[in-house]
């Protein structure tokens, strides 16, 4: 991949731009993919049935509430995305296992690390419309990270 988001927020002046609250924590520091979005808050049953579906080179984008209290993704569930071919996760929440992430092949985008895992609920929502960090996802939206941030766009621009 040749692309950055500043190139692409030049050649595309109207896609979305988030917040910069996130911080990188996969292998792959630059990511991009058709976006399915799972809402939850501090439980990440729905994201990890996902995980374990094919992903195909998209990217699971998590409304975690922006909660700072839970890690809704770990080392389990990322190896498995990567097994399973998503591209990477862009997380409105927490992450843990960090050192076990940072070697895997995969984008990984959350506001923070936490130690502590959900409890699984069995709640949640998938392919809902989700916003936060100033972003509206809606599912089959495109996702483009990097480290210099995040772009969301309607229609995929490479």
């Amino acid at each position: 991949m040749s692309w950055t988001t500043p190139d692409l927020c030049d050649q595309f002046p109207d896609v979305q731009v988030a917040e910069p609250v996130f911080r990188s924590f996969g292998g792959q520091s630059r990511f991009a993919g058709r976006a399915v979005t799972v809402k939850c808050l501090n439980d990440n049953s729905r994201v990890r049935e996902l995980a374990a579906t094919p992903g195909e080179g998209q990217v699971i984008v998590v409304d975690g509430g922006g909660s700072l209290r839970r890690a809704l993704l770990g080392d389990q569930i990322a190896a498995n995305a990567v097994t399973h071919g998503w591209a990477g996760f862009l997380i409105f929440g927490c992450v843990r296992d960090v050192e076990a992430l940072a070697v895997l092949p995969l984008g990984v985008q959350a506001l923070a690390s936490h130690p502590m895992k959900t409890e699984k609920r069995g709640l949640g929502e998938v392919d809902v419309p989700v916003a936060f960090a100033g972003v509206s996802v809606t599912p089959g939206d495109w996702i483009y990270a990097d480290a210099n941030g995040v772009i969301v766009a309607n229609t995929p621009l490479l």
